[in-house]
């Protein structure tokens, strides 16, 4: 999954993965709410990411990586 710091940077991310690794498996975009804050402006964006089906590899991952610096996020475990 990536995390992202607001919604544009998260479609930006979806749609840029979408066009540079076509064997990516499908894109989720979720709003993740701060843990205990109610402002709606406390929110960052994810981008969730499905293994493709040769699985995860090391230049795969590394561009995940880059695509979210990019982005000003970065790329976290599920």
């Amino acid at each position: 999954m990536l995390v992202l710091p607001d919604r544009d940077a998260a479609e930006e991310t979806a749609e840029e993965l979408g066009a540079t690794q076509p064997d990516i498996g499908e894109l989720e975009i979720v709003r993740d709410a701060l843990a205990g804050e109610d402002d709606a402006e406390d929110a960052q964006w994810l981008v969730v990411v499905e293994a493709p089906d040769t699985g995860w590899t090391a230049a795969l991952l590394h561009a995940l990586d880059a695509i979210a610096a990019d982005h000003e996020g970065w790329r976290e475990e599920a």
